[in-house]
């Protein structure tokens, strides 16, 4: 079973940027696709942005033009570079793992877009 560790989140003011890296204990190539969501209080977890292992990115409507997800296959690591951030985008980031139907999650990362 892979195990996944975000890091990276924080206090960045709008506008600003943040980057975060997800480290896989195991070969992301493994996983049929990985990807970042975020879940705010009281709300569902949600899908932010995904890589498949062939490469292919996906992203949520809210996100499109200011995230990036991408990945580095000798680190075993997914990132997701994140600017003209928004307050809307406060939230908790997990990182996950797709593989034969299985999900697996990382432990979050806060992220907090505050002035």
């Amino acid at each position: 079973q892979v195990q996944l560790v975000e890091s990276g989140g924080g206090l960045v003011q709008p506008g600003g940027s943040l980057r975060l890296s997800c480290a896989a204990s195991r070969s992301i190539f493994r996983y049929d696709g990985m990807g970042w969501y975020r879940q705010a209080p009281g709300n569902e977890r949600v899908l932010v942005a995904t890589i498949t292992s062939g490469g292919s990115t996906n992203y949520a409507d809210s996100v499109k033009g200011r995230f990036t997800i991408s990945r580095d296959s000798a680190k075993n690591s997914v990132y997701l570079q994140m600017n003209s951030l928004k307050p809307e985008d406060t939230a908790v980031y997990y990182c996950n793992a797709h593989r034969f139907g299985n999900d697996y999650w990382g432990q979050g990362t806060q992220v907090t877009v505050s002035s």
